[in-house]
């Protein structure tokens, strides 16, 4: 078994499987043999910072000397980097292991009448399977859609449950309202597990607040109170921590979005709870300044800057990251369907001093047409607005009309995927 076959035949899974329930879920980790079993997981569910707060707990846990596995989604590049192990995406050889244990889990299960892992609960047994193999100690699992119906959630008991900010996303499934999101993401909190969560808003605040009142459970809420953004500098943001506990020096980040500071705060003070007197702040200081979390805010060739913005309340993020003194900076945006594209696309015109738009498509047929983005621009600007049915055309329009400006490039995950592919495969000195 290679990797490309491996990588085939998961790619092809949606096209014969469907939804299941956590009852399958638990099935398949019974078939797998309990992979899950021993492992203290961090479980973490939120609209936007999932990611980042996953990446800067397992650099943590890691300066602690712990061994931690990460499983996070989606990928950008390849499938590899879904499952990580102290902060390193697994090899191919690992992969396929990982691949054919559970393949023979999803054989037994087909011989006994049960239908087939989804694409995500597959990668999930993945996961675990090469967390069980490597010995890993801690699991900082990453939810997918939502929480309370999550594979993920299977997973049980957690040692603690983690929030990030709630704003609308994935409506259709989760709801209209932040207090509907919000349900669903506050469905990962087991009984008396603690629970340590983002202040987005006061809807979903009390959602989360309810439901851990509820399961008996210990609730930390981290607002703007907890730290203080002191600025951006070389490419890093700077900021202080209102508690004694991280000492008065200043902490900063290897990114320059303004949601940063509050994803790393939450981190820090869950790895406070586990650790207490024992941790070492300084430690996570270091690992801290140096961390780079992959299409967050990332500068991928000199001037050009991808950022996984896929909803407004992350749009709106990304438009207060960009420094106030900047301006006439190149847009490159793309989209699916199913995302409020048309808000976005308001906002950033409204709110970004650009000096151009480019737009293009990604995500097959999930992807919003070129020339309906370009309408979609047009009717809230007056700047130049171009077109590219290709990503890698869009690219070399963009640097090519970039006159010593910044390209920013967002709207979709597959966006910031195709691009990063692009530029390992020329190389960022080919010009395209």
């Amino acid at each position: 078994m290679t990797y490309s076959e491996a990588a085939d035949y998961i790619l092809g899974i949606p096209r014969f499987t469907k939804k299941n329930d956590a009852v399958h879920t638990k099935e398949f980790l019974k078939y797998l043999g309990n992979p899950e079993r021993g492992l203290k997981v961090i479980h973490v569910a939120g609209t936007n910072g999932k990611g980042s707060v996953c990446a800067y707990l397992t650099g943590m846990l890691t300066a602690e000397e712990k061994h931690v596995g990460l499983f996070t989604s989606p990928h950008l590049v390849r499938l590899n980097e879904r499952i990580a192990i102290d902060g390193k995406p697994v090899d191919d050889g690992t992969f396929c292991r990982a691949f054919e244990r559970t393949m023979k889990a999803v054989r037994r299960m087909g011989e006994e009448g049960l239908s087939h892992p989804t694409f995500f609960e597959f990668l999930l047994g993945m996961a675990l399977c090469a967390f069980d193999e490597a010995e890993v100690e801690y699991a900082v699992l990453e939810t997918g859609l939502g929480g309370r119906l999550d594979a993920t959630s299977a997973v049980e008991p957690p040692l603690v449950c983690v929030i990030t900010s709630i704003g609308y996303d994935h409506m259709k499934y989760l709801g209209e309202t932040l207090s509907s999101i919000a349900e669903e993401k506050a469905g990962i909190i087991r009984p008396g597990v603690p629970v340590f969560y983002a202040h987005s808003s006061r809807e979903s605040d009390k959602v989360i607040e309810r439901t851990a009142e509820k399961q008996k459970s210990f609730c930390k809420k981290i607002g703007k109170d907890a730290y203080e953004i002191l600025g951006t500098e070389d490419k890093h943001i700077a900021f202080s921590c209102s508690s004694a506990y991280y000492g008065t020096t200043t902490w900063t980040l290897n990114n320059t979005g303004i949601y940063q500071p509050q994803n790393a705060m939450l981190a820090m003070e869950v790895m406070r709870y586990l650790f207490g007197e024992e941790g070492r702040p300084e430690r996570w200081r270091a690992v801290l300044a140096s961390l780079k979390w992959e299409g967050r805010m990332e500068e991928v060739m000199p001037g050009v800057w991808i950022d996984g913005a896929h909803n407004i309340s992350a749009v709106e993020a990304f438009a207060q990251s960009i420094p106030k003194e900047e301006s006439g900076s190149i847009i490159l945006f793309s989209a699916v369907k199913d995302k409020e594209y048309e808000k976005m696309a308001e906002y950033l015109c409204r709110s970004v001093d650009a000096a151009m738009y480019v737009v293009t498509e990604v995500g097959g047929e999930r992807g919003v047409k070129a020339e309906e983005l370009e309408r979609i621009f047009r009717k809230y600007t007056d700047r130049p607005v171009a077109a590219a049915d290709t990503v890698q055309k869009a690219l070399e329009y963009a640097l090519g009309h970039r006159g010593g400006r910044r390209i920013y490039c967002l709207g979709s995950l597959y966006l910031a995927g195709e691009i990063k592919k692009r530029i390992q495969e020329v190389g960022e000195d080919a010009g395209l």
